[in-house]
């Protein structure tokens, strides 16, 4: 793997640091700002939001530049956003500091994961996209309590600008070591591919999948973005994510109001999901290349198993703490699948992968909704149920892609996914 995959990793990491470090420091924020919980908590929604709504309008401004100079350029404005934070005199401008931070988060997504993809061959393209999603997943791991445990210390601001400082270093290094590759607009102005229209690999699933995408020469993203079939698999990596998050959003309440644990032992238990899902991606992140569709179905299957056990047993702890390390392991560490299943359908281009960006953060706003309007109608257990439920869902879309898998396992079937340049 390339030295520059991790960087971009790297990069993830701070975006992601700087996307959940409000979560920890509301008590504070809310009394220096002069405000309520409620409204600190709304400007983790409006980042989301942002990166979903602005992301692909800011991958669009960058599109013609080189991927280094694209993610110098948002690099550029995201610093400006946590700047503005750390110097925010008042709520709105808190606000307009998040708004800036998600919608660079949003782009910057989209071209790390298209130049992660383009750094390496064909058949390590999933590989490639789960070391950088590492940067995600470690975010989540230990973003968030570093985050805390420096506001707590030297004030919520200091938190912002540490975020500032390591987005400079961050910066610096991709500035001095990520190859030079020509501007995306241009290396995917001709089918959206790099490698000639080969899948690398792929299984027969996949291939079904992305069946037609090697003829597509010479569209360009603009043809990929119009092809119903990439909206319909981003749609399911909106399900996907959505299921986990309904879940996810509300596990401190629940580990601690209907599990009945300590709440000091908390952010342990947290830590301990987020190394599950370090774990989860990189096992996920060997298999997207070669077994993208079974890997996703699989990982569905065992998250509604445990989401269901988890809303079963939330009670008891023991099974309670399993069923949690176990969505941590099969909940969102699917996104290298998931990435590598759209890159099939709509090619690496950086506005496939921002859009595809947008989907999932998509699915971090439904799933924390429903889960939130589920405790307010059912309880502190509708969450897990309702993430169930979600999973299922996706479970079931994912239906047309093991039927494309098992018809291509006949002879006629074979030989049209190999004529489509897909195996």
């Amino acid at each position: 793997m390339p030295p520059a995959v991790p960087l971009l990793a790297l990069g993830l990491f701070t975006m992601v640091t700087s996307e959940f470090l409000v979560g920890g420091l509301m008590p504070q924020m809310a009394e220096d700002l002069g405000t309520s919980v409620t409204r600190i908590g709304h400007l983790i929604t409006a980042f989301a939001l942002a990166m979903a709504l602005g992301g692909p309008a800011a991958a669009l401004a960058v599109r013609r530049l080189r991927p280094d100079r694209a993610l110098l350029a948002l690099f550029a404005v995201f610093l400006l956003g946590n700047a503005l934070a750390a110097l925010a005199w008042s709520y709105p401008a808190v606000f307009v500091a998040r708004v800036l931070t998600g919608a660079a988060a949003g782009g910057f997504f989209g071209v790390a994961v298209s130049t992660a993809s383009r750094l390496v061959p064909a058949h390590l393209r999933g590989r490639a996209v789960g070391t950088a999603l590492q940067g995600v997943m470690v975010g989540t791991l230990l973003g968030l309590p570093l985050s805390t445990l420096l506001g707590g210390w030297l004030g919520w601001r200091a938190a912002f600008a540490a975020v500032g400082v390591l987005t400079v270093a961050v910066a610096a290094a991709t500035a001095r070591y990520l190859p030079r590759l020509e501007p995306t607009a241009t290396a995917h102005g001709h089918g959206g591919r790099t490698d000639g229209g080969t899948g690398g690999g792929i299984d027969a699933g996949d291939g079904a999948d992305g069946a037609g995408t090697a003829k597509r020469a010479g569209t360009g993203e603009a043809a990929a973005l119009r092809d119903p079939r990439l909206w319909a698999v981003m749609a399911t990596s909106t399900l996907i994510i959505s299921a986990t998050f309904s879940a996810f959003s509300y596990f401190t309440p629940i580990l601690t109001e209907v599990t009945g644990l300590p709440r000091e032992l908390v952010p342990l238990l947290l830590f301990g999901y987020g190394a599950a899902t370090v774990a989860g991606t990189a096992v996920v992140g060997r298999l997207a290349s070669s077994h993208a569709v079974a890997a996703i179905v699989a990982g569905l299957a065992l998250n509604t198993v445990f989401l269901t056990g988890f809303a079963l047993f939330a009670a008891s702890p023991v099974p309670a703490l399993v069923a949690m390390a176990g969505i941590g392991l099969v909940g969102i560490t699917l996104n290298p699948a998931m990435v590598t299943r759209v890159q099939r359908v709509g090619g690496a281009g950086t506005m496939v992968n921002t859009a595809h960006s947008s989907f999932i953060t998509l699915g971090v706003v439904v799933g924390s909704w429903a889960g939130g309007e589920g405790i307010a109608a059912f309880g502190l257990r509708a969450p897990l149920w309702i993430g169930a439920a979600l999973a299922l869902l996706a479970l079931l879309a994912m239906a047309p892609a093991v039927l494309a898998s098992r018809r291509s396992g006949s002879p006629a079937g074979a030989a049209a996914v190999s004529a489509s340049g897909q195996i």
